[in-house]
């Protein structure tokens, strides 16, 4: 993930026009690349005179130029991660393309073909070479509407054709495609994003941002994404990460000149109203209702695999628990759950089914949990209609966004250490991760931690705010399992008193 003040950062180039205005280009870039902590390196294609109504004047530095700023940075600074934007003219593309042919890191392309203001920043030649050269080596291109009807020369009048249009970027050699939504008003109230690798896709959305001041969005938007993956990030995670600082910027754009204003940098992104909401389909203008809430922190959470013990430990003062059966025939799952379900009722307990959710409608239980493999099978519309509290697991930014489409009752955090309870594909987040997802989204969401928390790390975790941990072994290996649950709830109850 992102380094530490100790560590040496990432290196991510940006290959892109100068912006003497300050707003976009390799301004922006090194701007975003700063917030995101890796060290951003420049190669300059043009020397753009231009401020916050036009640009006046365009100067592009000869081949021997551009090949010598490349040349120096390989030779000593070579990039985990490149981002292209304005590339002026056919040289450059050339230039650029025979580098890249060798090159193995990840490329975020931005095809900048106009300014703002309306200017031609690249000559129809170089248009055709971008098309041949560059696209089949761009991990991702990310144009808005009107470069994606210029890369595919048709119009895209609708959410169908955006997907379209995306799925023939990638036929054109791109590895992937984000086709923004800014200039695509079909959903005056949101903005809608479609990304597609061919194969999978997904649209972000998020609030349409009521703003002139929007210059230098596709920049940050390519040099995001770079940023995000060249710490670490997944791609789908660099998406959601690169969305939300975007929409913060416009958020928080302002007027600097006469005309339209920049985007603004302003670090991290960590604000809930900014995380998107990820859905495999174009989403319906109306707002999901969210879940039920759970009626305040959930406390010690244990995860249990049977009714035996769910049975054992509500009488110990323990207020919500998972049953998580495994490996058993159906009619022994159903079992399992109807008596739960009754021993929790009698104890006024908040008891999730994990999985089984027909199951968990059946018999009343409080809630059910899912995991991120389960949304797509589950009708989630007839969990909401029963009633039941919704909790979903979570292991990226890739999936709170899909997650945060749903808006459950509560989001479960994780694996915050190595667990050996079940198979996991995802590397544990640690404390600073989870640091930082309770900074996006408490006090909005319900939260607990999970995976590989005993008694020695339940403090640090409950420090971050996370407000309740989930346990297995800790409870179901512990040499005295009463003592455990004594112990936990009374960390749970500290915490909660501060």
């Amino acid at each position: 993930m992102a380094s530490t003040i100790n560590s040496k950062p990432p290196i991510v180039w940006t290959i892109a026009g100068s912006d003497s205005g300050g707003g976009a280009g390799i301004q922006a870039d090194l701007a975003t690349f700063r917030d995101f902590g890796v060290h951003g390196c420049s190669v300059i294609t043009a020397i753009t005179a231009q401020n916050s109504f036009a640009v006046g004047y365009i100067e592009v530095p000869s081949h021997k130029a551009l090949a010598a700023q490349i040349n120096a940075l390989d030779a000593d600074m070579p990039a985990k991660a490149i981002k292209l934007g304005m590339l002026a003219n056919a040289t450059n593309v050339r230039c650029v393309a025979k580098y890249l042919a060798d090159y193995r890191g990840f490329v975020a392309c931005d095809p900048v073909m106009t300014a703002s203001s309306g200017e031609s920043l690249l000559d129809g030649e170089a248009g055709k070479y971008l098309r041949e050269q560059l696209l089949p080596r761009a991990d991702i291109i990310t144009p808005n509407r009107h470069e994606a009807e210029a890369l595919l020369n048709r119009k895209i009048n609708s959410p169908d054709e955006i997907e379209i249009a995306a799925k023939d970027l990638v036929k054109l050699g791109a590895r992937s495609a984000l086709i923004t939504g800014g200039h695509f008003e079909a959903d005056r109230a949101r903005c809608h994003d479609y990304w597609t690798d061919g194969v999978d896709g997904f649209w972000l959305s998020g609030p349409r941002i009521a703003t002139i001041h929007t210059h230098g969005g596709g920049c940050s938007l390519a040099s995001a994404i770079a940023a995000a993956v060249a710490s670490g990030y997944a791609l789908k995670d660099a998406l959601v990460l690169a969305k939300m600082y975007v929409t913060a910027g416009l958020r928080n754009s302002r007027q600097m000149g006469g005309g339209p204003g920049p985007v603004l940098h302003a670090g991290w992104p960590e604000n809930l109203a900014d995380l998107p909401e990820l859905s495999a389909q174009y989403p319906q203008q109306q707002a999901r209702d969210p879940f039920a809430d759970c009626g305040g922190e959930l406390g010690l959470y244990p995860v249990m695999p049977s009714a035996d013990w769910v049975e054992k430990l509500l009488p110990l003062g323990v207020s919500t628990i998972q049953l998580r059966v495994k490996n058993k025939s159906h009619d022994e799952i159903e079992s399992e759950i109807i008596r739960a379900v009754s021993v929790s009722r009698q104890m006024k307990a908040r008891l999730f089914i994990n999985d089984y959710w027909q199951l968990a409608i059946k018999h009343g239980a409080y809630g059910v949990h899912l995991g991120q493999e389960d949304l797509d099978s589950a009708d989630i519309e007839a969990i909401r209609r029963s009633g039941l509290r919704l909790g979903v697991s979570n292991h990226s930014y890739y999936e709170l966004a899909r997650a945060h489409a749903l808006r459950p009752s509560y989001l479960a955090l994780g694996p915050i250490f190595p667990t050996t309870t079940k198979v996991m594909k995802f590397a544990d987040q640690g404390i600073f991760q989870l640091s930082r997802w309770c900074n996006l989204l408490k006090p909005d969401y319900t939260l607990c931690a999970i995976g590989g928390i005993n008694l020695d790390r339940a403090p640090a975790v409950l420090a971050t705010g996370v407000g309740s941990v989930a346990v297995v072994s800790a409870i179901t290996e512990a040499p005295d399992y009463v003592e455990a649950v004594s112990v936990l709830r009374t960390m749970h109850g500290a915490i909660s008193n501060k």
